[in-house]
């Protein structure tokens, strides 16, 4: 992997508040391990140069357990001293990334996607960003992606639909093209770009059939503690 990878970490995880209150919601438990850390085992595998944490919200509670290094990969901390937005967020990580391309990965979202083959994929379409698409059924929880030739054409609010692709928060994007546009220091990363700037740039799908889960939501937080044992009992 030629490519930094930034996670998002500096979410308040106010729907899990009632249940984990004070937490960051990457380290939530997961079978007695903070969620996070199964996301950097994951990403480890690829054997990337270094992992950008984008902290805010109680990041003491993540630099006390991980330190600036996870099984041997450098962990950069970029800390929002006050919530800049998603796109704020990637920002600020992403100018202390050395590579051209950096990985975004949302911190309470687990995806099982090849991240080496995602990354031909982008090199080779000399897209401004890839991202991640997962084929679901019968949903309305997640918003859903439009693709033609090649291409994300749209990104469609949340409504009930039968058989649709879902952006599954996993994100390769070109560096100098995103930085290049004229950002504010707040921003959201999937209005103020991804649905404005659909039609203008070159957005290319990978399509993946992996593991989703988003323990955004209680129920879906409590799915993974069963389906964890069974997933990473099976990687290991």
């Amino acid at each position: 992997m030629r490519s930094d990878v930034i996670i998002l970490a500096g979410g308040l995880g106010t729907r899990l508040q009632n249940l984990l209150p004070g937490i960051p919601k990457p380290m939530v438990p997961v079978n007695g391990q903070p969620f996070l850390k199964y996301l950097l085992g994951y990403i480890n595998k690829f054997n990337p140069s270094r992992i950008i944490l984008s902290v805010g919200y109680r990041h003491e509670q993540i630099w006390d357990y991980f330190g600036n290094d996870f099984e041997g990969t450098d962990l950069i901390y970029s800390i929002e001293e006050s919530p800049l937005g998603t796109g704020g967020a990637i920002q600020k990580s992403i100018q202390l990334s050395e590579s051209d391309n950096a990985f975004v990965l949302n911190g309470d979202t687990f995806f099982d996607v090849d991240l080496d083959q995602m990354e031909r994929q982008h090199l080779n379409n000399q897209a401004n960003i890839t991202i991640a698409l997962k084929e679901m059924q019968n949903f309305e929880r997640y918003g859903s992606v439009s693709v033609h030739d090649n291409r994300i054409t749209r990104f469609i609010e949340k409504q009930f639909i039968e058989q649709g692709f879902i952006n599954a928060g996993t994100y390769l994007l070109n560096k100098q093209k995103f930085l290049d546009i004229n950002w504010p220091d707040r921003f959201s990363f999937e209005k103020d770009y991804l649905e404005k700037y659909v039609e203008k740039h070159f957005f290319a799908p990978y399509f993946a059939d992996g593991y989703f889960i988003d323990i955004g939501v209680p129920e879906d937080y409590l799915k993974a503690q069963d389906d964890f044992k069974t997933i990473f009992n099976r990687q290991e």
